[in-house]
């Protein structure tokens, strides 16, 4: 869709504040082309001496009434428009956001957050300006533009009106060269505000890891590049937008020069009056305007067609998630994965191949292996953030596909290793899935979390603010208030994806004791933990051992443990590392 049908689309849809507008602004433009042809009148009368005392004072009230009236319909017209305008810039962000929610990881690893953020703010700004001011200008413009010359025509003189005319082809030649660069100027400018964007979010999302290597002076030269840079495109694109002002003050002065030479020949040779005169050389300095508003309204339509040439790709991406579900869930949700085999784009190898895994209602599944071998993967396309190369996710006993995503989502409370805080207070963060919780419930999942006590010891306790990110708390204890809320939403399948790494054994220990009791008052909830570290998922039901995509191991602790295999050779390890700490 180009920006043209965008704007066309968006005024069928709310086609009455730009009737309204157009209305108002052809009463303008009625208004500014009458008075010139009045004074000329006054003059002339004025010089004949037919006008004098009241009716010279009437003549003028209806010049002070127009310009009044003038004033108030271009207030008028600005009112109605912009925020039409503006509906349009809140149905293209929300249009993007719903986009954006749509789209599985393998979008967001080829977008940038900055740049998303950027088509979000200075974009839709830009293209919300061709749709109001850009298109009412025009029309403005065009509308006097028409009425002036007419009137320099018909109602002084033509030849007159003419002459006035030779400079503006020219001017029409060098509009189009100056929009030609506007538009590859703009498309440059975004481009390089979009690149500073990713800068400060980078910065200020590494702030600290920045500060840690030492790398803030290094950080803020690159930032002052790069605002440099941005800074200098802003110029150039304004540079261009600057050059459509001579070229109408050098066209106009070009016509005025012609104007008053063939006018003063008029004037002497009697072929029109003095008055006459004066109100040509008044409706030349009305062109003005739409010289000037040609010169604006193009370079406004291509700031707006480079934008939307950024934002348009976004908004018409094919869903990386299509929710054509249709079927929910019961009360147990079982689960299995059945021959599932998936390969990461741009990937020689599977991440995963052919597994065959079930996690009935009430038990725990431990997933462990080296790095790499798939253990995430496997968690991912339960939540159907990828969808698998061949075999079957099975939720309920019901492909993942067939399953409406609320329904599979409610259904799955996922603690990733690195959990997202948003900046606000702890007890919000932790209320994220039920914000009717009441703070009861939230302080009785922190205590099965243990997290309590360090939220106890916060300035504010629940009340203190976790910063960008959770940027206050350390690791552990952002992997404990992500796990407890995961507890408060109630899910069926818990889903722990090495969420107890940055916790100490003990800790751990408690966490999962505290599991045992909430499952022991659940019998139907289940649990899925990938972990490093053995300790984790050594009372699990089952235990599956991945490596390269793989199960090569499977079974209880006991069980892999006489195997003598990876799981055996790692727990003995892990156990001797522990008693070395220890000591």
């Amino acid at each position: 869709m180009s920006l043209a049908r965008l704007i066309a689309n968006h005024i069928r849809g709310h086609w009455q504040p730009y009737v309204a507008s157009a209305l108002m602004l052809s009463t303008i433009a009625v208004l500014t082309v009458w008075i010139p042809r009045q004074v000329g009148h006054v003059v002339d009368a004025l010089v004949s001496h037919r006008i004098a005392g009241w009716d010279l004072i009437a003549q003028l009230s209806l010049l002070v009434l127009a310009g009044l009236a003038i004033y108030l319909l271009r207030v008028g017209w600005r009112l109605a428009l912009f925020r039409t305008a503006y509906e349009l810039g809140r149905q293209l962000r929300t249009r993007l956001y719903a986009q954006l929610t749509r789209q599985g990881p393998a979008f967001f690893h080829a977008q940038r957050t900055g740049d998303l953020m950027a088509l979000a703010t200075n974009d839709v700004d830009a293209i919300e300006m061709a749709a109001g001011e850009a298109l009412l200008a025009a029309f403005d413009g065009s509308l006097t533009l028409i009425l002036v010359l007419g009137m320099m025509t018909l109602g002084v003189d033509w030849r007159l009106g003419l002459a006035a005319l030779v400079p503006f082809p020219f001017m029409a030649y060098a509009f189009w060269r100056i929009s030609t660069q506007v538009h590859v100027a703009w498309s440059d400018s975004l481009t390089r505000f979009s690149a500073l964007n990713q800068q400060v979010q980078d910065s200020l999302a590494g702030v600290r890891t920045v500060r840690a290597l030492g790398l803030v002076r290094r950080s803020r030269e690159q930032f002052g590049d790069l605002a440099r840079e941005a800074g200098a495109a802003a110029y150039q694109a304004q540079r261009w937008e600057a050059m459509f002002e001579p070229a109408v003050g050098l066209s106009l002065g070009a016509a005025t020069v012609i104007a008053l030479g063939v006018g003063a020949w008029l004037v002497g040779t009697d072929r029109i009056s003095i008055g006459q005169l004066t109100a040509f050389t008044m409706y030349l300095g009305q062109l003005i305007w739409p010289m000037f508003a040609a010169g604006w309204v193009l370079s406004l339509l291509e700031r707006g067609r480079a934008a939307w040439s950024r934002l348009h790709p976004v908004l018409d991406a094919p869903a990386g998630l299509v929710d054509t579900g249709t079927r929910d869930l019961g009360a147990h949700a079982d689960i299995a994965w059945d021959h599932v085999t998936f390969q990461y784009p741009g990937m020689s190898q599977p991440a995963l191949e052919d597994i065959v895994l079930s996690l009935p209602p009430g038990r725990t599944l431990g997933i462990v292996g080296a790095t790499g071998s798939g253990k995430s993967t496997l968690l991912r396309l339960l939540l159907r953030q990828y969808e698998p190369g061949a075999g079957t996710v099975r939720v309920g006993g019901l492909p993942a596909p067939e399953i409406r995503l609320d329904a599979l989502r409610r259904a799955l409370a996922w603690v990733p290793q690195e959990p997202f805080l948003f900046s606000a207070s702890v007890a919000d963060n932790i209320a994220l899935a039920r914000p009717e919780a009441t703070r009861e419930q939230v302080i009785a999942v922190a205590e099965l979390a243990a997290v309590h006590e360090d939220i106890a010891r916060l300035p504010q306790g629940y009340e203190t603010l976790v910063g960008e990110r959770g940027v206050t708390l350390s690791g552990g204890q952002r992997q404990r208030v992500a796990i407890a809320r995961a507890l408060l939403a109630e899910a069926p399948v818990l889903l722990l994806d090495d969420a107890l790494s940055a916790v100490d054994s003990g800790t751990e220990t408690q966490i999962l004791g505290h599991w045992r009791e909430l499952r022991e008052r659940h019998p139907e909830r289940s649990l899925a933990v990938v972990s490093h570290r053995l300790s984790a998922v050594m009372e699990a039901d089952e235990i599956v051992v991945l490596k390269q995509g793989r199960i090569v191991e499977r079974g209880r602790h006991e069980d892999l443990i006489a195997l003598g295999g990876w799981y055996a050779g790692q727990w003995r390890y892990q156990q001797l590392e522990a008693s070395l700490d220890a000591a």
